[in-house]
């Protein structure tokens, strides 16, 4: 066979393996994608065409007091979840890891459990356990701030409870993500360290850490990225209530493209979003990239 011929089948290969993929991409990503920026200049409903407003929904997102409500809400939830979570993680990954056969396997088990449930159900087990009359945390509660209270109905706190749940639902997954880490680090490193008088602490300082540092950023990324899309839990603890103190900004692109039938401005809602979600990962991930080269 020449090397023309050859080389004609190999491309060929290649366009038949490749052509499925583009094709889903093509139609679930880019067309929708490409479908959004251009509703984003329109005032167009949610179904149907409209008349090119250019940049007047932008504007109109700078007089939003609601909008910067709402993007205020993600930012706050991003730091009540984004580092909890992630230094949860890995104190449950290290003490996982000191544990061995299936005891190790029930554990791994039961702390992933959570994240393979659906979200109706863990908001409604946690509606449940936080009930203001029946709740079997209320108790809890009422030690801590004095009287039973409404957490979903209480501005002071439903973002904590909402990252609460958020946390407990989504941790399994993060702490898979470092019992593979852990895994890979080398135990010669441990057994040397051990070897020249290092302490505990002094392992984990200087051999664990470093060696962890790549998916601790991972996960750091993984999750900004997750919690500034917060959605299902708010809808279906708070409804973005009390006095918007839970309202988010996909809630708002809900409620103006499927309630308002606002299209146009839920597009330009859609695109800030994910202006802000690209840079705020990008700049975390460049500021995590050069604190791992430290």
């Amino acid at each position: 066979m020449s090397s023309t011929r050859r080389k004609s089948r190999e491309l060929r290969s290649a366009i038949i393996l490749v052509l499925p993929f583009m094709v889903i991409f093509t139609v679930f990503f880019l067309y929708p994608t490409v479908k959004v920026v251009m509703l984003s200049f329109t005032n167009a409903p949610l179904i149907g065409e409209g008349e090119w407003v250019g940049l007047d929904n932008y504007v109109r997102l700078l007089s939003d007091r609601l909008f910067f409500t709402s993007l205020w809400n993600n930012l706050y939830f991003v730091l009540l979840t984004v580092i909890p979570t992630t230094v949860i993680a890995l104190l449950i990954a290290l003490a996982v890891s000191r544990l061995s056969g299936r005891l190790q396997a029930l554990v791994l088990t039961l702390f992933f459990l959570p994240y393979v449930l659906p979200v109706s159900v863990v908001t409604l087990i946690w509606a449940w356990m936080l009930d203001f009359q029946f709740g079997i945390l209320q108790p809890l509660i009422s030690t801590l701030a004095g009287r039973p209270v409404a957490v979903f109905k209480d501005p002071n706190w439903v973002m904590p409870m909402i990252a609460l749940v958020t946390v407990w639902w989504t941790n399994g997954f993060n702490v898979l993500l470092f019992i593979a880490g852990l895994r890979n680090i080398p135990k010669d490193l441990y057994e040397a360290a051990a070897l020249d008088g290092a302490t505990a602490w002094q392992r984990f300082w200087r051999v664990t850490w470093p060696l962890l540092w790549p998916i601790t950023a991972l996960v750091l990324t993984l999750q900004l990225i997750l919690q500034l899309k917060l959605f299902d839990q708010v809808y279906l603890l708070s409804q973005g209530g009390p006095f918007n103190q839970s309202y988010v900004v996909l809630l708002q692109m809900y409620r103006e493209a499927f309630q308002l039938n606002n299209g146009g401005y839920a597009s330009a809602l859609a695109m800030v979003l994910f202006a802000v979600i690209v840079i705020l990962s990008v700049v975390q991930f460049q500021v995590l990239k050069i604190r791992g080269r430290k």
